[in-house]
């Protein structure tokens, strides 16, 4: 009887818990309808942010997301995934942008066909630059993967300084311009659906009324897409190889893991949805911009990880929304309603300082983050102190142990 109860509640459970997902896609799916409404409300209309803030901090998090794979199911500290976005950013401007003006190449693209340069549709263009990203995640990750702990983020931090400063000098490889320097590649093209015009569907999202909504609603259905890859893979065969790495990676190794070719498809996979997300922020700026790629970025999509619960999607998801908001408008309309009292204080010029605030706070009070990975939950709550849980039962094993039995 006991297991026929437990049964039908987790099956209860399961279905809770699938509703609860439906309706958060679908108030997700609807921002843009019932934005205005609630920045119409009072108290709370002034902190609600607009769909164009929704877009970027979408692809916040879609990086997250892959920053998550690398950190949060391998446990492989990354502190350069700024270059992956790097990578992907500029991959845009490579294949979708008057950069290449020495030839003139149209594939499916939303601007007209008289435009020099290569311009193929953006949604091929987020393709090449995540299998971009990816060899180049493999290309980075092959070398530096042999380290462990402090080492591997130290060389990680490297590459992260590296990539940056390629693409501000890259305007002369050889007489070559690459990446046009420190003025970085601008215009970039806009996604659209230039051959489905006829349809009531936009040829270009930047030249359409309804330029936030279009943006918002695709930057939202790749989303979905990271986040049904990142359940999957957290789920498979190479994500339980993972998660047993990120335990103990010894272990592991003992029980026929392969530890390289694992960890390096670990490090491809989280830089394939970065150089996408990459790809799509760009094309949403409208260029790929060396001022974007520093170091402290990387730190700030880790601190999303960390926040929301390391190895958690919906966790690094939360995580991802709360500090990609604050970074957009939340600290700038905070800031606001101190000033409006007659403090003289502005959030914005401490914003690293207060994730560091936030971080620490969460350490203390949460250390699993928001919402915690399972395993990482039973350590926490069933462990002694700083001793996991596995090793509190071994203890108590052996101090139960009646010493007769000797």
């Amino acid at each position: 009887m006991t297991s026929v109860a437990e049964r039908a509640r987790s099956v209860a459970s399961g279905r809770r818990d699938v509703w609860l997902v439906v309706l958060l896609i679908g108030l997700g799916l609807l921002y843009p309808w019932y934005v205005d409404f609630l920045q119409g409300l009072p108290l709370i209309g002034d902190f609600v942010p607009s769909t164009e803030s929704m877009v970027v901090m979408l692809a916040f998090t879609m990086m997250a997301l892959g920053l998550n794979v690398v950190v949060g199911y391998a446990g492989l500290l990354d502190l350069g995934y700024v270059a992956f976005y790097a990578v992907g950013a500029y991959t845009a401007g490579w294949f979708a942008s008057q950069q290449f003006d020495q030839v003139t190449f149209h594939f499916f693209s939303s601007v007209p066909s008289d435009q020099p340069g290569i311009h193929i549709s953006m949604w091929l263009v987020l393709v090449a630059a995540g299998v971009l990203t990816l060899l180049a995640g493999i290309v980075i990750g092959l070398p530096t993967l042999r380290l462990r702990g402090d080492y591997l983020a130290i060389v990680t931090l490297g590459f992260g300084e590296i990539v940056p400063q390629v693409v501000r000098n890259g305007d002369n490889f050889g007489g070559f311009d690459l990446t046009h320097g420190a003025f970085g590649i601008a215009p970039i093209d806009s996604a659209g659906f230039p051959a489905l015009g006829f349809a009531g569907l936009p040829k270009n999202f930047q030249t359409s009324a309804d330029r936030a909504l279009w943006f918002y609603l695709a930057a939202f259905a790749l989303l979905l897409i990271t986040v049904f890859c990142s359940v999957r893979l957290r789920d498979s065969r190479l994500g339980r190889a993972w998660i047993a790495i990120r335990e103990d990676e010894t272990a592991a190794a003992a029980m026929g893991v392969p530890l390289m070719r694992t960890k390096t498809w670990s490090y491809a996979i989280g830089a394939f949805f970065g150089g996408v997300a990459g790809a799509y922020y760009a094309s949403f700026r409208g260029g790929a911009f060396p001022a974007d790629f520093y170091f402290q970025f990387s730190v700030f999509l880790l601190c999303m990880v960390i926040l929301g619960g390391m190895g958690s999607v919906w966790g690094v998801i939360t995580g991802a929304l709360i500090l990609g908001y604050l970074d957009r408008e939340g600290l700038a309309t905070i800031g606001t309603k101190i000033q409006d009292a007659g403090l003289d204080f502005d959030p914005t010029k401490y914003q690293f300082g207060i994730y560091g605030i936030i971080i620490v706070t969460m350490m203390l009070l949460r250390p699993g983050g928001l919402i915690p990975e399972r395993r990482h939950k039973i350590e926490l709550e069933e462990g002694v102190h700083d001793t996991p849980f596995y090793d509190v039962q071994t203890e108590g094993t052996l101090t139960d142990r009646d010493p007769s039995d000797d």
